[in-house]
Formats: structure tokens, C-alpha cells, sequence
């Protein structure tokens, strides 16, 4: 009996994700934000988006907290663009998934490189809006061109 239960309790949290689209809508906006935000090197609005306990995992595998996400994105190195696609959201009430390939130019020194990663971004909602409160890359190859 207990695992039917556990198996209908399940089926209707995954049957509420995406009950709210302004809830989509809102964490697309937030993430949008957090991005330009990156690119400006805004650190009052990397401060607002990113929650406390950011866990950022980069594609090479190294982790940073928020601080050091700041702190590294903040110095020489310039993103010039950081394009989404292939995006999808999932909403669970205040807990928002957001994956995506992403292409991430960045240049320091005279010298551009452009990453091509698939990312996962987990989001939370709080007094404040929504945070980013972990993100998860892995490296893709880049596209071929026909």
C-alpha cells in the first residue's frame, strides 16, 4: 500500500510542473537577467540573482561558491555572448530547472574562445524573486556546420 501511495504522490508532482507558466515566464526573465548581468559584470545584480549558497559547477569540473562566481567573472576576462538554446523549464512551486546547450564567447588578453556547453540551472524562489542557487556544465562538441 505504501508503495502505491508513494507512486500516485509522485505522479501528481510531476503532473504539477508547469502548472503556472507565469511561473516560467518569471524564472526565463530572472535567468535573462542573471545572464546580462554576467556579461555587464554587474555585480549588484549578480549579487540579487544568485542565491547564498551557489554551488557552480563548471564544464572542467571545478566548483565555486558565490563569492568566487563574482570574483572570477568580474576581473579580465570579457563575456562577449552567452546563447541559450534548446532551452526547457520545469517549475516545482519554488523550485525552478532550467536546461540548455549554451554557447559562452568570452575573450581576455586579444584572444576569444567559445565554450559550447550543456547546463543545467537550478533556481529557487524566495522573498527577493528567484536565485540561482546551483548550475551544472558539461562539455559539448562544438556544432559542424553542413
Amino acid at each position: 500500500m505504501t508503495k502505491w501511495l508513494l507512486v500516485v504522490l509522485s505522479g501528481f508532482t510531476l503532473a504539477s510542473a508547469q502548472s503556472d507558466p507565469n511561473a516560467s515566464k518569471q524564472v526565463l526573465a530572472a535567468s535573462d537577467a542573471w545572464r546580462q548581468a554576467m556579461m555587464k559584470k554587474d555585480v549588484a545584480a549578480l549579487e540579487k540573482y544568485m542565491h547564498p549558497d551557489l554551488t557552480y559547477v563548471h564544464s572542467d569540473g571545478r566548483t565555486q561558491s558565490k563569492a568566487e562566481v563574482i570574483q572570477s567573472y568580474t576581473g579580465k576576462e570579457v563575456i562577449e555572448a552567452i546563447d541559450f538554446s534548446e532551452t526547457t523549464v520545469r517549475v516545482y512551486g519554488t523550485t525552478a530547472l532550467i536546461k540548455a546547450r549554451v554557447a559562452q564567447r568570452t575573450s581576455q588578453d586579444g584572444r576569444s574562445h567559445t565554450a559550447h556547453i550543456n547546463v543545467l540551472h537550478v533556481w529557487l524562489k524566495g522573498p527577493t524573486g528567484w536565485q540561482l542557487v546551483a548550475r551544472h556544465s558539461s562539455p559539448l562538441s562544438p556544432p559542424t556546420t553542413p
